[in-house]
C-alpha cells in the first residue's frame, strides 16, 4: 500500500491573491503539509486567499478541519478566503453539513479570481 501523496503550491497572482494549488490526497496523513503552507501564506491587508482543490482527488475529515481553520485564520488577518474546483462528491458534502454556508465557493480558479474584481 503506498502512502497518499499531497502537494501544495503558492503563488501571488498578478491580480493580488494568494494561491494555494491543492493536489493529491488531504487526509490525516498530508493535512500538516496543508496547514504549514497556510501558516506562511502572506495574509492580511485585504489581501485574498484563493485554495484550489481542482487537482484533489480525496479529502477526509480531517482535511475539511484544515480548511476550517484556514478559513478562521484567513478571518482572523483579514483577508478572504475562496475555494475553488471542489469536485461533486465534496461540494455535496460541505452542502450536505452546511459548510457551503461558510465558504465561498467557485467552480474554479478563473471563477474565484474574477469573482475578486468584478
Amino acid at each position: 500500500m503506498t502512502e497518499p501523496t499531497l502537494t501544495v503550491e503558492q503563488q501571488i497572482h498578478e491580480a493580488g491573491p494568494v494561491v494555494l494549488t491543492v493536489t493529491g490526497e488531504l487526509d490525516h496523513h498530508t493535512a500538516p503539509q496543508l496547514s504549514q503552507a497556510l501558516e506562511h501564506a502572506p495574509l492580511g491587508d485585504g489581501r485574498a486567499l484563493v485554495i484550489d482543490l481542482s487537482g484533489l482527488a480525496y479529502c477526509d475529515s480531517t482535511g475539511i478541519t484544515v480548511l476550517v481553520t484556514a478559513y478562521h485564520r484567513a478571518q482572523s488577518a483579514g483577508s478572504s478566503l475562496s475555494l475553488a474546483g471542489l469536485s461533486h462528491d465534496l461540494t455535496r458534502v460541505f452542502q450536505t453539513v452546511g459548510l457551503d454556508q461558510v465558504f465561498t465557493l467557485h467552480p474554479s480558479l478563473d471563477d474565484a479570481l474574477a469573482a475578486l474584481h468584478p
